[in-house]
Order: structure tokens, then sequence, then C-alpha cells
């Protein structure tokens, strides 16, 4: 195989067939992983191999699957094994603080990222590890009334926290085995595939967010073969911009990315012109152990409304040894939510009947608006034939005074402010390719 499940531009494109092909051997075998984890089994490089060649027919030597599709598998059996079985630790547990020690349990099951691959160390995929995704979600103050939006899905391992929260997903994911593995993880789910650093730009207008929960690339930008510095404020900023008026966004970033770091001090104090830092601590590495690197991270919860000083931040409690010391920050300096500045509607995106290729397309109105729109009313008019005023000539401007010249509107005024318009197109008909003379020779001009 020449792209892992994770897919990517370092190797050779993966096909929307040819992914939507492995990502059912890569369900299956996440089933089979599932059933271990009922059992509290834990799930070695032994029997993880054994799931993944009974799933695809062939081991990873003869290249039917890689060790980073097996990582992506057993992540994938987390979310299902959360979805099936979370509702239950939620309730049992009564509290985050009481949740963790569940969610560490099927942690330890879990084997360490020990091999990785050209797409994980370029695009730095590294899954959020869920004890410290339910931090993540903590600060985050999901309810049943958000839409939250998860920029960079990857497997899906944030998400299925936010959904036991009781938030409705708007996910998106820009490498492609990932995003098929989201179709069928999240199967009433729409999961856009674009790139994340410039999310505001791509989405709907009317797919707006009132939570957004992100871990994105620290450095890696699409499309981009060297390391870019800002890339996790790009996606902070592009998100935020999308996020309703009082919302919330939570983000997962390198530990150096902080207000209080003078390399970005001038960057947050701008980023507060639209939204407030409301915390940011930083977290010891040895909390990403499990997923492959030990890289320093940070925890920025930034609400949606203007800071009062944008060169005010809130203090930083420190460097966090582990989650269960970030989420007593979390409970303890994280204030309360915003009330949203309008009603955020908690549907659940549903799938539209479009190529997955396809951009991004204007929301359909109501029938309610349709009928609601006023009717139309036929324009009259006639028709003329164009001929150049009496007298008239180029001047040597760029542009030209605008007038109709091929129909007359009976009724019609002079526009207020003074029209113009190309040479070219001043001694053109309006209707075709106008010619005009120039040094001896004849150059066509659109008209």
């Amino acid at each position: 195989m020449t792209e892992s499940l994770a897919g990517g531009a370092a190797a050779a494109p993966l096909s929307m067939r040819a992914a939507a092909t492995l990502t059912s051997a890569a369900i299956e075998a996440a089933r089979q992983i599932l059933t271990d984890l009922e059992r509290g089994r834990p799930i070695d490089a032994a029997v993880l191999r054994s799931a993944m060649e009974a799933a695809f027919g062939a081991s990873d030597a003869a290249g039917a699957w890689n060790w980073k599709t097996a990582y992506d598998v057993c992540e994938a059996a987390t979310v299902l094994f959360l979805r099936k079985f979370g509702p239950a630790m939620r309730t049992k547990a009564g509290s985050a603080a009481s949740m963790l020690p569940m969610l560490a349990q099927i942690a330890s099951c879990l084997p360490t990222h020990t091999r990785r691959s050209e797409d994980s160390q370029v695009f730095q995929q590294f899954s959020t590890p869920i004890p410290l995704g339910l931090a993540a979600c903590t600060a985050a103050g999901i309810t049943p009334a958000d839409r939250v939006l998860e920029p960079s899905a990857g497997t899906g391992l944030l998400a299925i926290l936010a959904e036991l929260a009781g938030g409705s997903l708007m996910l998106n994911e820009l490498a492609v085995g990932r995003a098929a593995l989201l179709d069928h993880l999240f199967a009433n789910v729409k999961v856009t595939r674009f790139d994340a650093a410039q999310i505001d730009d791509h989405l709907d207008a009317g797919v707006v967010p009132s939570v957004v929960l992100m871990n994105p690339p620290f450095s890696a930008v699409a499309n981009v073969d060297r390391r870019m510095a800002d890339a996790a404020f790009r996606h902070i900023a592009s998100a935020l911009a999308r996020l309703c008026d009082g919302g919330r966004l939570v983000a997962i970033a390198g530990a150096g990315l902080a207000p209080d770091n003078p390399a970005w001090t001038g960057s947050f104090v701008r980023l507060q012109e639209r939204g407030r830092v409301v915390f940011s601590a930083a977290i010891d590495g040895a909390v990403y152990a499990k997923h492959g690197t030990q890289t320093d991270t940070r925890l920025l919860v930034i609400d949606k409304l203007p800071a009062a000083d944008p060169k005010a931040f809130p203090a930083s409690p420190g460097m966090a040894g582990d989650v269960a010391k970030l989420l007593g920050w979390v409970n303890q300096h994280v204030p309360p939510r915003l009330p949203l500045a309008a009603p955020v509607v908690a549907d659940v995106v549903g799938r539209r009947a479009m190529s997955r290729s396809a951009g991004a397309s204007a929301s359909r109105p109501s029938s309610t608006s349709e009928s609601a729109a006023p009717k139309g009313v036929e324009l009259t008019y006639e028709t003329v034939e164009w001929s150049p005023p009496e007298g008239a000539r180029l001047t040597d401007a760029l542009y030209e005074e605008y007038g109709l010249q091929s129909i007359r509107i009976p009724g019609s005024c002079a526009h207020p402010t003074k029209l113009v318009q190309s040479a070219a197109m001043a001694i053109s008909s309006g209707t075709g390719t106008a010619w005009r003379a120039s040094s001896s020779r004849a150059l066509p001009v659109s008209g």
C-alpha cells in the first residue's frame, strides 16, 4: 500500500474508491479490537497484527497495511467503545474527575505508537489522547444546545467525547483516508474535507458553531513542504472567525504558542480584538507519550468576545505534569460560558447528495423564505442598433465614460455616480468581439 489510511500528499494520492475499500477493512479490524477491549484484554503488537491480517487478508510485509493504519484502527475501536459504553460511564462517574481514571484505563489497554509513518511525521498526525480530550471537553463546557465544530477531526477521538457531552457535531478532515474513516464512525454527520487553516473561508455561511474543539497541526501546512511556525495560530484564527459571538474555542497547541511568549504576544493582542483568552496552561509531553511523541503542549480557551484590554491576558497556572492536574486547573480557573449572541439550533449537519470533491455551496433557502420572497417584475426595455456617437474618439486615459450601448430602458435615470469602462469596452458593441487598430495591426479585445 503506497499510502497509509491517514492519507496525505507525501504519498501517492489515495482515490475515494480505494479509501472506501481500505476503510471497510479498517472498520472490520476495529470491531475485532473492540471485542478485545470489551473483555479488558490489552492490545499488544501480536493482538493488533492478528486483527489487521484477518481484516486486510494479508500482512504488513505484503504491503496490505502499515502500522500507522493499525494505530488508526485502535483509535477507531476506542471511538466505538466510547459510543457503546460512554453514556453509562458518564452516569456512573458523575463528574469529569471521576471519569478520568476510566478513560486512562482504556488508554492503558492500547499500544504505544512506536512506529511512525511518513504521513504522521510530515502532517503531524498525532491524535488527542482521550484523557487529554476529556480535559479539553470539560473546558469547552459542551451542552446539548451546542453545535461543535472540529476542524481537524482526525480519527474522532475528540469528536466522540463532544458527542457524549450532548453536542451535535460538525466535522472536517483534509486527509482522505481519515475522512473516510470518520464517515463510517459518525454515519449521521457530514464530514467536510477542507484545509482547516482556512476553515472560515470554506464552510457554508449557515455553518456556525457555538463551540470549536481543535487539535491542529503545530507547524505543518497543507501543500507546503517546510515547517511553518504559525500553522497552529492560522488554524485557531480561522476557526475563531467562524465561531458565533459568545461561543467558546478550545485548542490543544504547542507549548510555545502562549500569550506571554514574546514571540506570540503581538499576535494574541490582535486576536483579542475578536476573542479574549480566558485560560492558558502548558502540559508536559509525557501526556502524549502513548501517541508517539513527547512534545510539550498547551490548552488554550478563547471566548468569542473582544477583550476589554487586548494587551491583558490571564495568568497561566504553569505546566501540568499530568491530565489530572490540568483538569483541576480547568475546573478552578476556566470561567463559565458566555451567553450566545443568537440562538444556535442544535441539529446534526446531515450528509448532502453531492460529490465529496465538490466545493462548498450556498445553503438552500427554506420553503418559508421562498414563499415570503417578493415576486419578480419583468423588465421592459428596447434594443437599439449601436453606432459610435458623432465625433467620438478615445482619449489617452485607461478608462472612458460608461453608458448603455445596445439597450434602452424607458423611464431610467442616470446613475448618481460617474461610471467608467475600459477603453477597449468603450469601442465595443457589447455583443461580441471588438477590434481595435493599434500600430498597424488589429487586436481582439473581449467585449
